[in-house]
């Protein structure tokens, strides 16, 4: 199924990103982390007034990920450019469509947007404890740099993992 990757820019749009992210969150990431850092991360991250703020004053562009026949969200990703790179600052696709060669697509869409902006790699961060997702980006390419912990407040750390891609200009 064909993919179109929608800038959000309306309430209603970021209204959807929250309601995703509230969705995706506490699904996937129960397995990683407590349901409390969970909560403390969607309402300091992903939630409406946060989405907002990382938009309107951050440099953050969110993009929800759409099925193209009938319009419905199977994910999102925010990305913001840093010194002439992509981060991919948040990249998630709903349980129920997971396994469909989804990130395939939303990683094409990446590239090509690094190549429209003359950007030379992606990168991002991800839970060291992650092993599905960094299996993902591996196999797309990417490569750990470094590691990182991040005091996010509220008593909780961020265990990461930085990966990188370079883009390769054909």
């Amino acid at each position: 199924m064909t993919l179109k990757f929608q800038r959000a820019n309306s309430a209603n749009d970021i209204a959807e990103l929250a309601r995703l992210a509230s969705e995706i969150w506490r699904e996937y990431y129960i397995a990683l982390i407590t349901i409390e850092q969970i909560d403390y991360m969607i309402s300091k991250f992903q939630s409406v007034p946060a989405i907002t703020d990382q938009i309107e004053r951050q440099g953050y562009e969110y993009v929800l990920i759409r099925h193209e026949e009938n319009d419905s969200s199977v994910g999102y990703m925010s990305v913001r450019e840093e010194d002439r790179k992509l981060f991919l600052s948040k990249f998630y696709i709903a349980q129920a469509y997971r396994g469909r060669g989804y990130a395939s697509q939303a990683m094409a869409f990446l590239e090509r947007l690094c190549h429209e902006r003359s950007l030379s790699h992606i990168w991002l961060t991800v839970n060291r404890h992650n092993g599905s997702s960094i299996a993902v980006y591996e196999k797309k390419g990417f490569r750990t740099v470094r590691e990182q912990v991040a005091d996010i407040g509220g008593g909780f750390v961020m265990d990461d993992y930085v990966m990188e891609k370079e883009i390769r200009r054909d």
